[in-house]
């Protein structure tokens, strides 16, 4: 995957664009303070992705991003549970999705409650595993 740095923050992206202009976190720094399912379930997702192949892990203060050539897959933390978003050029139907939003390219972002590991179960890893198919590459 060929990726361009800001030269003024250092983030990565899968192509030139505008953004906020800020230095993402490591990690470790990310988690550092964050209660520990938070971080047990960022592994189950990025192992997932990883296993998909090439994928930029960009912690920030809102969340953790999962990019490609764009921003595919995000961990929001929220008081009772990590909103987990990925991005689909379908809307999908399932009752575990409690958001959608469309955007003006016809990808549709879809929303998930995660309160565990367990949570990522097969239809959360099929909607990965086609978010980044679509998107990432």
């Amino acid at each position: 995957m060929t990726t361009w740095s800001c030269p003024a923050c250092g983030r990565e992206f899968g192509k030139r664009q505008a953004h906020v202009c800020a230095p993402a976190l490591s990690v470790d720094a990310y988690f550092r303070e964050r209660p520990p399912v938070e971080r047990e379930i960022f592994e189950v997702v990025r192992e997932h992705l990883q296993s998909l192949g090439p994928v930029i892990v960009e912690p920030v203060g809102v969340g953790i991003l999962f990019k490609g050539k764009r921003t595919f897959v995000e961990l929001r933390p929220r008081a009772k549970w990590v909103a987990l978003s990925f991005g689909l050029n379908r809307r999908a139907e399932h009752p575990r999705i409690t958001r959608t939003t469309k955007t003006n390219t016809g990808r549709t972002y879809h929303g998930v409650r995660i309160t565990s590991p367990a949570d990522i179960d097969d239809a959360v890893r099929e909607w990965l595993t086609e978010s980044y198919f679509e998107l990432a590459g």
